[in-house]
């Protein structure tokens, strides 16, 4: 395995937090692999409201992970409007978990989001 060439420090997450299932499952993907040191966990909602700080970090970070809930991907669309790069791209119903307007999520789903997001490593804007 090759060395990762973006220490945790220079890695940002960005998350859907979209009102269903797989919006909190992002969310809570996200939260686990900051708790866990991978990277820092960041606001895409600051991104969405244009603030110009908050562009100018996701842009000079060493790597962008993006983790959206479904293929409408939200998270994305607001890092494409700000012209951030995405680096590590995830849709959470591509990991065969079914989107519900439900609030209810398991475990072992939150798991799978975090190895998915460690397993995809350096991706292009193009996936």
């Amino acid at each position: 395995m090759t060395e990762d060439p973006h220490p945790s420090s220079e890695r940002l997450i960005f998350c859907c937090s979209g009102a269903s299932n797989v919006g909190i499952l992002s969310f809570q993907a996200a939260i686990l692999l900051a708790r866990e040191g991978f990277g820092a966990f960041s606001c895409i909602a600051g991104l969405g409201s244009r603030n110009p700080p908050m562009i100018r970090k996701a842009k000079s970070a060493g790597e962008r992970v993006v983790i959206d809930g479904c293929p409408i991907g939200c998270a994305r669309k607001i890092m494409e409007i700000n012209q951030i790069p995405v680096d590590r791209y995830v849709i959470v119903t591509e990991l065969g978990i079914d989107k519900t307007h439900g609030l209810d999520i398991e475990n072992s789903d939150i798991k799978t989001v975090v190895q998915e997001v460690k397993r995809a490593g350096r991706s292009t804007d193009e996936k």
